[in-house]
């Protein structure tokens, strides 16, 4: 495994990768990306331990939608039980990407704590429990303060297991070290990743933009709701599709086709 360090230019290659690789198979994402979404729900209505089961599995289904890309970038057709393929690499890879999902749950729950202390747990309740959000509540500074205070927090999360999955299932890194690594690379590579989220800012935008200007030509605020979800549906789906092109610049990956590496 070798880290690759790559021109602050290479963000926008891969949002525009991504957004190639989708179109090539769009009906194929566009149903992983729904399953997947279906997959995080249903598991965050069980009581009590639901939203927890689904940070649990997060970094193992985002796996699967990075071999889905890795399967369409060489014109193959993902199946939907790409999804799964973190559960069918043996038991060792399996237990090494639960216990990453592990980490990345309790991370992310203490992220959430630690944003209850500001407001009393309004933004956790509203972001884990769809806690009913009303004017009122996004206005409150004390909610806004934790919103703010956990988008900070989530940053170095975020570069830490960005590439983590990817490491645990192809290269066999224990999850702490994969971790790690995977900070090191984001840290490494900033420039890049700067310009990818700045560029992918701009694509959601300029899509929500568009997508607003069409429905409310053909009828108003009705059919701007009911295209505005789909819309930003289909933009996050292309934003998933990326995240693959950034792992693989960043680290050796084997060619594709090959599951995993010793």
């Amino acid at each position: 495994m070798k880290l690759h360090i790559v021109p602050a230019k290479q963000g926008l290659a891969w949002v525009k990768q991504g957004i190639r690789t989708f179109w090539r198979q769009p009906l194929a994402f566009t149903g992983l990306f729904f399953l997947f979404m279906a997959w995080v729900s249903v598991l965050s209505m069980m009581p009590v331990i639901g939203a927890a089961v689904a940070l649990v599995i997060l970094p193992a289904a985002t796996l699967g939608l990075m071999v889905a890309t890795e399967q369409a970038a060489t014109g193959k057709f993902p199946m939907p039980m790409v999804l799964m393929i973190a559960f069918r690499a043996g038991q060792q890879r399996l237990k090494a990407m639960l216990t990453l999902g592990l980490l990345y749950a309790g991370s992310f729950l203490a992220v959430m704590l630690i944003s209850a202390m500001i407001d009393g747990g309004g933004f956790a309740k509203v972001y884990l429990a769809n806690s009913p959000i009303t004017p009122e509540v996004v206005n409150a500074s004390d909610f806004q303060m934790a919103m703010w205070l956990a988008t900070v927090l989530y940053i170095p999360l975020s570069m830490m297991f960005w590439h983590a999955p990817a490491l645990v299932h192809w290269h066999g890194i224990p999850p702490v070290k994969s971790m790690f690594f995977s900070a090191v690379a984001c840290w490494r590579n900033l420039g890049a990743f700067a310009v990818y989220l700045l560029a992918w800012l701009g694509v959601f935008i300029a899509g929500a933009t568009l997508i607003l200007m069409v429905s409310s030509a053909l009828g108003g605020n009705d059919a701007s709701g009911a295209v505005l979800m789909p819309g930003a549906l289909l933009m996050a789906a292309m934003f998933f599709t990326s995240v693959y092109f950034s792992v693989k610049d960043c680290f050796d990956l084997p060619s594709p086709g090959s599951e995993t590496q010793a």
